[in-house]
């Protein structure tokens, strides 16, 4: 069937926080402009998931009168705790001697969920045409090479890709200029970064998975406004990673770990590992009588200004976390994501008003490096390396580079890709991870089970190998299958005949939480991530 097309100003993939920043900040400009955003999630915030502390810096500049309008701001920092620990015991850090990108004074602790749900409503107000359940499976480009818009995605295909009695073709979205806001490891970035080479200049991306649960807790347990992070056990000191634990409204409390995806070891799996943190002594006793109410996993780029891509191409931008803007020492994205989604949409409107149409936004990467969010940026950009080379070393040189310079230090250090760290399986240690109890610790289905995921099963799988012989051959025999331990939702399993032999690699694509873990981690980069249908995968509500 042929599709259908709808043209617009400005076509938005992606409704983050960048993505509807941009779209608020276009129309705040210009109420006359066409603005259309679409989100692959079934709604604004089902698919967003952040620990979340937000800086209210970017959002006062967007929105002041925020708190008036009712923002789901409302659990204020009252309380910084930073510990070490190590298996059975701990030690908290003075807050008074920890770098300022540390310290939470004046932020918010929040669901960005509930955040994005607020600003998808500023946005529809302002007469923003908000599409949920279309993904953007498709970059179209002109006779020219620039991007024109985007196609959603066929709906009611079979797994073999032909269509189905319930078949939908997607539709051409078509506009002037187009801003890609999907978040981390973005399956339409990553071509588009790849067609317009936009990282010659750039060192690879790093990254990291978050792995979350929302917990109610005994109202005696319950800090509001407290804000927790740890470092050191359950990983060990040459796996970049923390903890966080954050109280917030009425005896909700998200409890986390940041695993960082240059691990070397195969046989590390950063669900276990959080599941692990929980037992921890000075951890267990705020679960006692608590009830898990969510879970979900997301990667995150964590690499810094030098892992940034350029920005902008002909037809568009990259914003929010499709460009990497997040600013790792702080664990924190989302007022990045909004100031970024600022930049684009107000330079887009400029190119608007000034007859243009489908060129290079050249004046978005200028404005960036003007901002205060680049200044940030900068100063936090050898974090990521330094974690890199162990806990230790990492932990005294960012700090001697933050306390004593200020993150103006004369060098900038490099990045490598996470997916070339693993060693064989023959060179490391298998972990021993201690069985759930399903009462403090829980396994991977009946987890994926309270994120509320789903998938029509009878549709392509969205989890493409390139090789279908690598996941043996290679992965299985060098490296043990690490997709079985990296993926938090069960995705990938080896399974063997009744004898045991003929392994194969079998994909559960319906568990799939879109944290984008396998796409980045797999050592020979075979797995390619794309979008299934609209309006599938997980359904956060409060994450």
């Amino acid at each position: 069937m042929q599709r259908e097309a709808m043209e617009f100003d400005v076509v938005i993939v992606g409704g983050g926080p960048a993505g509807l920043a941009a779209a608020i900040r276009l129309k705040q400009i210009n109420a006359d402009l066409g603005v259309c955003l679409i989100e692959k999630g079934s709604e604004i915030g089902a698919h967003i998931l952040s620990g979340a502390v937000m800086d209210p810096r970017a959002l006062t500049e967007l929105i002041p009168d925020w708190q008036a309008q009712g923002a789901p701001m409302d659990t204020a920092v009252t309380r910084d705790r930073f510990a070490f620990l190590t298996r059975h015991g701990f030690v908290d850090l003075p807050t008074l001697l920890l770098p300022g990108c540390f310290q939470n004074h004046g932020n918010y602790v929040i669901s960005l969920g509930q955040m994005c749900r607020w600003l998808g409503a500023q946005a529809e107000a302002l007469g923003v045409e908000i599409y949920p359940g279309f993904a953007g499976a498709e970059v179209l480009y002109d006779e020219n090479g620039a991007v024109r818009g985007v196609a959603t995605g066929d709906m009611g295909l079979t797994r073999d890709g032909q269509p189905g009695p319930n078949h939908q073709p997607g539709m051409e979205l078509l506009a002037k200029y187009t801003l890609f806001a999907e978040g981390c490891r973005g399956h339409l970035g990553k071509q588009i970064e790849e067609k317009f080479k936009l990282r010659a200049d750039s060192d690879p991306q790093t990254y990291a998975i978050g792995i979350k649960e929302l917990w109610e807790v005994d109202p005696e347990q319950f800090e509001k406004g407290l804000v927790m992070h740890t470092f050191g056990w359950p990983m060990k000191s040459d796996t970049y990673g923390g903890g966080f634990i954050y109280h917030f409204g009425e005896n909700l409390v998200s409890a986390g770990l940041v695993v960082g995806l240059g691990y070397k070891n195969p046989f590390l799996s950063p669900f276990e590992e959080m599941q692990r943190m929980k037992t921890h002594p000075q951890l267990a006793p705020l679960f006692k009588g608590a009830k898990r109410l969510a879970y979900g996993a997301r990667a995150l780029a964590a690499g810094g200004l030098q892992s940034m891509p350029k920005l902008d191409f002909p037809g568009g931008a990259l914003i929010g976390d499709d460009a990497g803007m997040l600013v790792a020492s702080r664990i924190k994205g989302s007022h990045a994501a909004i100031k970024s989604g600022m930049l684009a949409g107000e330079t887009a409107a400029a190119a608007l008003a000034a007859g243009r149409a489908n060129d290079a936004l050249t004046e978005y990467p200028e404005a960036f490096r003007d901002s205060w969010l680049h200044e940030e940026l900068h100063t936090a950009r050898n974090f990521k390396p330094w974690m890199a080379k162990g806990l230790w070393t990492g932990s005294i040189m960012f700090g001697i580079d933050q306390v004593l310079l200020r993150g103006k230090a004369p060098w900038t250090l490099h990045n490598t890709a996470d997916h070339l760290k693993l060693k064989p399986a023959a060179e490391c240690k298998p972990i021993d991870y201690p069985k759930p109890d399903g009462v403090l610790t829980f396994d991977r289905l009946s987890s994926v089970f309270l994120s509320n995921t789903n998938h029509e099963e009878d549709q392509p799988c969205h989890l493409q190998l390139k090789n279908a012989d690598v996941p043996i051959s290679t992965n299985l025999a060098l490296y043990d299958a690490p997709e079985q331990r990296y993926c938090p939702a069960g995705v990938y399993e080896i399974v063997r005949d009744e004898s045991g032999a003929n392994p194969r690699l079998q994909i559960n694509a319906q568990n799939c939480v879109h944290c984008k873990t396998c796409d980045i981690k797999d050592p020979t980069q075979n797995i390619n991530w794309v979008v299934p249908q609209g309006g599938e995968g997980p359904i956060y509500t409060q994450m």
